[in-house]
């Protein structure tokens, strides 16, 4: 099984910043894709963002130019800065490992951005 923990959720104004961190259990970290997804109230689940293990992004459109996936081999761990935040925001954050055709998923931590 795959370990994910998230943490450094809260409440925040619009406009502001915040860091999600995502450490993660297990070998194989460095050559794994990591992702970080979100669910709103009555919405799905969507991905905002990948990180490969080489360092390629990509983004959900609406995120693009505010929030940035980042990933510390060394710390097994990755990020999700999040900056000029917006009420559109707010939903659980998860952790994603993508690895053998499957995906796994941490218990979230809930991001509120407040108008």
């Amino acid at each position: 099984q795959v370990q994910l923990v998230e943490s450094g959720g809260g409440l925040v104004q619009a406009g502001g910043s915040l860091r999600l961190s995502c450490a993660a259990s297990g070998s194989g970290f460095s050559i794994t894709t990591m992702g970080w997804g979100r669910q709103a109230p009555g919405k799905q689940r969507e991905l905002v963002a990948t990180i490969t293990s080489g360092g390629s992004t990509n983004y959900l459109d609406s995120v693009k130019g505010r929030l940035t996936i980042s990933r510390d081999n060394a710390k097994n761990t990755v990020y999700l800065q999040m900056n000029s935040l917006q009420p559109d925001d707010t939903a659980v954050y998860y952790c994603a490992s993508f690895r053998a055709g499957k995906s796994y998923w941490g218990q979230g931590t809930q991001v509120t951005v407040s108008s």
